[in-house]
């Protein structure tokens, strides 16, 4: 029988986010090792999104729109604007820093927002790789048909295809829209496997899930759409060890997670060029 998490509601100040996992009854799925589904929200015009700089390491970001748009800034010099179906992955490797606010002309208006921000474990061999970062347009990414399907492969490799984002350990992540009873099989059936509902109603084995629950699978093979439905399906190759995740840092072992947070407390991560009067504090 698949495995039902009912996501937490989380108030950001402006804006509320569902954290998905880590939950008490799954860390991570494949390399997934925190989901985030941002709103949906609607900002009134001079309101909106505004996550000041902050460091990562142990991981890659993966931020994907289903509606509005939000501004990277890292400490690599990328200034880039993510719109709906275009894929920011940001490795951070060994240490990054970034932002995520708008431009002008985003905030100068009412506008929404709606997307998944997930996080990606490098293995451990790959943690002090040098950070990266990757924009793909939406134009660039796989498209998949079959009868009453339509998918988007975000990253990885699912159902003979391949994105062009480079991931670090076998993985797959992709936006899925299907019309009323059609049924697709599992990307990969040997990889952990997980379904988040956007919209509409699916059945799991001899489960029924609608928006807003995430879904991980266990021996099902398929999935079937009993009304028009948006969902995601990510996982990957299971860890043989997981790592730790403490604030914005993976990493395998407690002295490198107080490393990476003595380094910030006492400002040794490179800062973002142009962005650089504020910050988010390490939390108490």
């Amino acid at each position: 029988m698949p495995l039902l998490i009912n996501p937490q509601k989380k108030d950001l100040g402006g804006f509320s986010v569902s954290r998905i996992i880590p939950s008490v009854k799954q860390k991570m799925v494949g390399p997934f090792v925190f989901i985030d589904h941002m709103g949906p929200a609607h900002f009134p015009a001079g309101h909106g999104v505004n996550v000041r700089p902050h460091p990562h390491i142990g991981l890659a970001t993966i931020t994907y729109l289903l509606e509005g748009n939000i501004l990277h800034r890292d400490s690599l010099g990328n200034i880039q604007e993510i719109c709906p179906g275009d894929v920011n992955w940001m490795t951070a490797g060994k240490g990054i820093v970034h932002s995520e606010r708008e431009t002008l002309e985003t905030r100068g208006s009412d506008h929404k927002l709606n997307g998944l921000q997930c996080w990606v474990a490098l293995p451990k061999d790959k943690t002090e790789i040098e950070p990266s970062f990757l924009h793909i347009n939406r134009m660039k990414l796989p498209y998949i048909h079959r009868e009453r399907v339509m998918m988007r492969l975000i990253a990885g490799d699912a159902y003979g295809y391949t994105s062009p984002i480079k991931t670090y350990s076998p993985m797959f992540y992709l936006d899925v829209i299907t019309e009323a009873g059609a049924e697709i099989a599992r990307p990969c059936s040997d990889s952990e496997t997980a379904c988040y509902v956007i919209s509409g109603k699916v059945q799991i084995g001899e489960e029924i899930y609608e928006a807003g629950q995430f879904v991980i699978l266990q021996d099902e093979q398929s999935i079937c759409t009993l009304e028009n439905s948006r969902y995601f399906l990510l996982g990957g190759e299971k860890f043989t060890k997981a790592p730790m995740l403490r604030w914005n840092f993976v990493a395998y072992s407690q002295e490198k997670l107080k490393e990476a947070e003595q380094r910030w407390v006492e400002g040794k991560f490179p800062s973002i060029p142009g962005d650089d009067n504020e910050f988010i504090p390490l939390p108490e």
